[in-house]
């Protein structure tokens, strides 16, 4: 029989030990915030690691605002994500008491014989979400704003719109750290691990030490882990376009103009807090570095921006650019997220491939992935490391 004194000892050593967190999450953007937010909800001990700060404007979920949708042709997983997460930005804004969300609905425009708007409807109505079908004459009257010109048909989704995307991930990590949570603003070092990690190590020298790990490092993942995800995940430029409104014109502000996203790859938000109308290429660009890219706009993006945006809207076809962005997507190869363990390290969680639709999703990624590390929900298949190519091929609408 031990005693007293060894039980004592044993005792502290294992104490000195253990690790002072449970949950370690490398970045601070949607998807990191919203797993630190469940995982702390479930009473785990969470610290944030990150290298610019929440949501900064290098970061996959820096910028202005993001569409929310629920309309994802036959990708009913997303539809789901889409619904449960905006009640819980919703929550998020009425606790901080801003209005991260803005209610200006949806507007899916569809050429003639375009699946995805059936496809969508169906799926809408299946999960009672409210929507409206829409023919070339209805959209004519409600939206006249728009040329429709190829455009035939419509969904809208009266109870969708825009988060202000920056302010809410800062929000969310504020009210985190104002009860307890700690945020390390330091570069990770990429992890050497092999069957189980102890801690993580910054740029500054500092160790962390946790039972698990979260990276949730959106472009920056392929730099964490070059062999496995150095051909899985493609961070791509992508250019944002906020247009001045005429003096007076409130046609393409809120309630009167929708956020809306076109068939010809192009998506787009109103006037918000009079920053401008948003307008930007849905197609994935050329590759980019998160660290050290330039974030000019080329003259020649420009011209052909105005172009199309004068196209669909004649009344803006000599607006001027009042603001410009460049992001960028952090893409699998065909749109699904990444939410998994690492292949080889069974401690370390991946989360990643937002894919240019993925910051909305936030709230129900977190979810997933702190149920996953949790042990309380069962894994998904589309979010799986074993079925991410290395050929990027967009099927997710």
């Amino acid at each position: 029989m031990k005693s007293l004194v060894a039980v004592w000892t044993e005792a502290k050593r294992a104490s000195a030990q253990a690790a002072p967190y449970d949950v370690a999450v490398i970045g601070a953007g949607v998807f990191g915030s919203w797993t630190s937010h469940h995982l702390r909800s479930a009473g785990k001990r969470v610290i944030m690691i990150d290298a610019y700060g929440a949501a900064s404007s290098r970061a996959s979920s820096g910028g202005e605002s993001r569409v929310i949708r629920c309309a994802y042709g036959v990708d009913e997983i997303y539809s789901r994500f889409a619904q449960k997460s905006l009640e819980q930005w919703k929550e998020l804004g009425r606790r901080v008491n801003s209005a991260l969300f803005q209610q200006a609905g949806v507007l899916h425009l569809g050429g003639k014989g375009d699946g995805n708007i059936a496809a969508s409807a169906g799926v809408l109505a299946k999960l009672g979400i409210p929507h409206q079908k829409l023919n070339q004459a209805e959209l004519m009257k409600r939206f006249p704003q728009f040329f429709l010109g190829d455009i035939d048909q419509a969904i809208f989704e009266p109870e969708s719109g825009a988060l202000m995307a920056r302010r809410s991930v800062q929000m969310l990590v504020r009210e985190m750290s104002q009860s307890g949570l700690e945020l390390v603003l330091e570069p990770v070092l990429p992890p050497s691990a092999n069957g189980r990690m102890d801690s993580v190590k910054t740029a500054g020298g500092r160790t962390i030490s946790a039972g698990a790990f979260v990276f949730a490092c959106g472009p920056w993942l392929p730099k964490m882990f070059p062999a496995e995800l150095g051909q899985r995940i493609f961070p791509t430029r992508q250019e944002m376009f906020f247009f001045g409104l005429p003096a007076g014109e409130r046609r393409f502000t809120v309630p009167a103009m929708p956020c809306w996203i076109d068939p010809n790859n192009l998506y787009g938000i109103p006037d918000l807090e009079n920053r401008g109308m948003k307008i930007a290429n849905d197609e994935h660009g050329p590759p980019i570095d998160p660290d050290s890219a330039d974030r000019l706009i080329p003259k020649e993006s420009l011209a052909a921006m105005r172009k199309r945006l004068g196209a669909r809207f004649p009344a803006m076809k000599n607006a001027p650019l009042v603001e410009s962005r460049v992001c960028q997507y952090e893409n699998s190869a065909n749109g699904d997220f990444l939410l998994d363990k690492h292949p080889s390290i069974d401690n370390v969680w991946l989360a990643g491939g937002g894919s240019g639709h993925g910051f909305k999703h936030g709230p129900a990624v977190g979810e997933y992935l702190a149920g996953r590390i949790l042990g309380t929900q069962p894994p998904e298949p589309r979010f799986s490391f074993a079925s991410k190519g290395t050929v990027q091929k967009r099927s997710v609408y």
